[in-house]
């Protein structure tokens, strides 16, 4: 892993990170299928971590609070069951205004700001996960696109 995504991905905005990874993409001229897909997957998983990170409160999808947002972190959130948890979790912590569902200590979860998760939905919409009820499962098919995508982006850094 490059040094570079690093330090981008500890203090990079969303829009610096995307852009490194639509960099590489382009190096290593990647078909138009993933160019089109790689973008929309960053920003909508990015959309939340920042703000996490920004706010100190980061944790993975064990629920264990992480100092820094890492690509390796990045890539334990890309997967499917992982950002729908992920989806669940933020829509639980902005309806009572405190971060829920995590082992993160009560001091920090109150440090909690709302998220905007439209990207988050809308990518995951895409690939029809029930965006009302976590229980409902997803098309398998849907989720071994996605896990392709992951794993270009996964190349890339």
């Amino acid at each position: 892993m490059k040094q570079e995504s690093y330090e981008l991905f500890a203090a990079g905005s969303v829009e610096q990170i995307v852009k490194q990874i639509g960099d590489e993409l382009e190096k290593r001229n990647e078909s138009p299928f993933w160019k089109e897909k790689v973008a929309p997957f960053s920003k909508a998983i990015l959309s939340v971590l920042i703000p996490l990170r920004d706010n100190g409160i980061l944790f993975d999808p064990q629920g264990d609070k992480q100092e820094r947002l890492t690509p390796e972190l990045f890539f334990e959130w890309s997967d499917f069951v992982s950002l729908k948890m992920l989806l669940f979790t933020i829509t639980a912590s902005n309806e009572v205004g405190v971060l829920q569902r995590t082992k993160l200590s009560e001091e920090d979860c109150a440090k909690y700001q709302e998220i905007d998760l439209e990207k988050l939905a809308s990518y995951l919409g895409k690939y029809s996960v029930n965006l009302e009820n976590e229980a409902f499962d997803f098309p398998i098919a849907n989720y071994n696109l996605h896990q392709g995508v992951s794993n270009v982006i996964k190349s890339l850094l």
